[in-house]
C-alpha cells in the first residue's frame, strides 16, 4: 500500500514539473513577444526547448525548475519597464519573484543586478523607484520568517545553508554534459558578438531591453561557474537569454542552409548524446 502511495506520489510530481517546464516555454514565448526582442517567428520557443533536449540535465533540479520560472516572471516584469508604465509595480513584483527564486536557489539572487541595471538604463532616477524592490524583499522575508516561526523551523540554520560555492567541476565531466554545454555555449558565444554588434541598429527605446538580455546571459554563466553542487542543472538559467540571442543571430543569416545546419546540429545532438 506504501509503495502504490509512494508511486502515485512520483506520477503527480512528474506532472507538476512536466507543467513547469511547460508554463516556462510560455512565460518565455510571451516575455519575448511581448517586448520586441526577436521578430515574429518560432526560433526562440524551437531553440528554447531543443536547449533542454540537448541538456536535459538542465531540468532534473525541481528547485532550480520552480526559481527558474520565477526568475522568467520577474524578467518579464523588468523589461516591460521600457514602457514607464506602472514602474512601482513592476519594480515590486521582479523583487518579490526574485526573492522567491532565491529561497528556492540562493544564487539566483544574483538576478537582483538586472533591476539595479534596469534602473539605470530606463533612466529612472526617482529615489522612490529605488527603495521599492528592497520592499518586495522585506515582503517575502516577512512572510518566510514568519511561517519559520510558526513552524519551529531554525531561521538562522535556514540562511546559513543557503550560501554555498564550489568551483570543482569534475562531476560535469561527462560526456553527454560535456558535448552539449560545449556546442551550446560555442554557438551562444559565436552568436553574442552579432547580438552586441547589432544592438546600435535597434531603436533607442528598445536597445536597454536587449542590453539587459546581454546581462541576464553574463548572469546565467556566472551562476554556472559558482553553483554550489554541478549536474548540469544549474544551465537552465542561461537558456532563455542564450535562446534571445541565437534567435537574433539567426534572423540576420542570409544563408538558409547556414541556418538549417544550426536547427540541425542542435536537433541530432540528443540522439548522439543517449548512444554515446
Amino acid at each position: 500500500m506504501l509503495d502504490a502511495k509512494w508511486d502515485v506520489f512520483l506520477v503527480v510530481k512528474q506532472v507538476v514539473l512536466f507543467g513547469v517546464c511547460l508554463l516556462s516555454v510560455f512565460v518565455f514565448d510571451f516575455l519575448v513577444s511581448k517586448n520586441s526582442l526577436t521578430k515574429k517567428n518560432s526560433y526562440k520557443v524551437i531553440l528554447f526547448v531543443l536547449f533542454i533536449a540537448v541538456l536535459p540535465e538542465a531540468i532534473l533540479n525541481s528547485k532550480i525548475l520552480l526559481s527558474n520560472l520565477f526568475i522568467l516572471f520577474a524578467l518579464r516584469r523588468i523589461i516591460s519597464l521600457r514602457t514607464k508604465k506602472d514602474v512601482k509595480k513592476k519594480l515590486f513584483d521582479a523583487a518579490f519573484w526574485i526573492t522567491i527564486a532565491s529561497l528556492l536557489y540562493f544564487w539566483s539572487v544574483l538576478f537582483f543586478a538586472l533591476i539595479i541595471a534596469a534602473l539605470i538604463l530606463y533612466i529612472i532616477t526617482d529615489v522612490k523607484n529605488w527603495i521599492i524592490p528592497l520592499i518586495g524583499v522585506a515582503t517575502v522575508t516577512i512572510i518566510v520568517a514568519s511561517y519559520m516561526i510558526i513552524a519551529g523551523i531554525d531561521i538562522l540554520y535556514f540562511f546559513n545553508n543557503l550560501i554555498e560555492i564550489s568551483f570543482d567541476f569534475t562531476t560535469l565531466n561527462i560526456k553527454r554534459i560535456i558535448i552539449g554545454a560545449t556546442i551550446l555555449l560555442s554557438f551562444g558565444i559565436w552568436s553574442l558578438f552579432y547580438y552586441v554588434k547589432n544592438i546600435k541598429s535597434k531603436t533607442k527605446s528598445l536597445r536597454p531591453s536587449f542590453s539587459l538580455i546581454v546581462i541576464s546571459a553574463i548572469i546565467g554563466i556566472v551562476i554556472v561557474i559558482i553553483a554550489p553542487t554541478k549536474n548540469g542543472s544549474e544551465f537552465l538559467f542561461l537558456f532563455a537569454p542564450l535562446a534571445i540571442i541565437m534567435t537574433n543571430y539567426l534572423e540576420v543569416i542570409s544563408e538558409k542552409w547556414f541556418k538549417e545546419a544550426l536547427l540541425w546540429v542542435l536537433l541530432l545532438t540528443p540522439v548522439v548524446t543517449l548512444l554515446l
